[in-house]
């Protein structure tokens, strides 16, 4: 396993690490759901259990998932080996009984429940889950006060900024001041960590790290589905009536697929190593937090360590999806 820096922070995070959506089950937040289909937590700890013997330090949680339970399973998982992880978790998404995410009093509300659920005295890395601070940013300023309050009472140790668009970023890093920013970033899209974009060039002004989830686009870079059989989810599944799934989507990456699968191999160990490589090959990454339900998982994703790309192969995937 390799490392990287966590932006200015001094902490190394293995370049390939965990993200643990999946741990929280199917669940909804607001009616609109939000979930992954169901774990078995003995099949995931055989997961977590390897990932930590080759290396892997740092783990993606958020209070949102499961409305607790993707921290709670993590927590079970880990026992005492949580001490020797790098852990970040978020607030935004889940409001509870209060008006906005980002009120100040259900921010700190979120950051006990979360140390609790976790079962640690510390958060490595809090991010803001979203840039949406309420009409005008109303809840603005006083979130980043009361983010800076906990991380003076050692609640938290370095705070990180999630968002979708450039926008968000660029009027929040100023204020923000994160040490981290996480997004979406894979072959499809990498918008975020691409050369003298404004996110790109925020990333490197303030050296902050970009933590990339959703490097394998859910799934949808490995050739899994089919435009001939696209895949159903449940109820409480995110996925359920997301396009990226329709049989038009589908049928417009499948032939990118096979090029893929000519070019560097066809089995989906060959696949996850392109995918997870190319985000990797930007230096502006400090790690990719694929997801994982299950040993075979882990395996494919952290087994693809070792093996970066060349120029002329980052090229290669880059133009087959240009």
């Amino acid at each position: 396993m390799k490392y990287r820096e966590l932006g200015k922070t001094g902490i190394q995070i293995s370049e390939i690490s965990l993200g643990c959506w999946t741990l929280g089950g199917l669940n909804w937040n607001d009616g609109s759901p939000n979930g992954w289909a169901n774990v078995d937590e003995n099949e995931a700890r055989e997961g977590v259990f390897y990932a930590l013997d080759k290396g892997v330090n740092h783990f993606d949680n958020a209070d949102v998932y499961g409305n607790g339970n993707a921290e709670r399973m993590l927590a079970r998982i880990l026992g005492p080996r949580t001490k020797n992880v790098t852990i970040a978790t978020k607030v935004g998404w889940f409001k509870g009984t209060a008006a906005h995410a980002y009120e100040p009093l259900h921010i700190r509300q979120q950051c006990e429940q979360s140390l609790f659920n976790l079962k640690r005295e510390y958060i490595d890395l809090y991010y803001f889950h979203h840039g949406y601070f309420g009409e005008n940013d109303m809840y603005l300023d006083d979130a980043v006060e009361v983010m800076y309050r906990l991380r003076d009472e050692g609640k938290i140790k370095h705070i990180g900024q999630s968002a979708y668009s450039h926008e968000d970023f660029t009027k929040l890093v100023p204020k923000v001041k994160p040490d981290a920013l996480q997004s979406f970033a894979h072959l499809m899209d990498y918008r975020f960590i691409q050369d003298n974009t404004p996110t790109r060039k925020l990333l490197e002004e303030y050296k902050m790290s970009f933590v990339a989830f959703s490097p394998l686009n859910q799934g949808v870079l490995l050739g899994k589905y089919s435009k001939n059989n696209p895949p159903q989810f449940e109820p409480g599944d995110n996925r359920r009536g997301n396009p990226r799934f329709s049989a038009e989507k589908l049928s417009e990456v499948e032939p990118k697929i096979e090029l893929l699968k000519k070019h560097f191999g066809s089995t989906t160990e060959d696949l996850v190593r392109v995918a997870l490589q190319f985000v990797l090959h930007f230096n502006v990454v400090g790690a990719v937090i694929p997801g994982f339900r299950n040993l075979r998982q882990v395996k494919m994703n952290v087994d693809a360590a070792e093996k970066p790309l060349s120029h002329d192969e980052f090229e290669l995937a880059k133009s087959i999806f240009a």
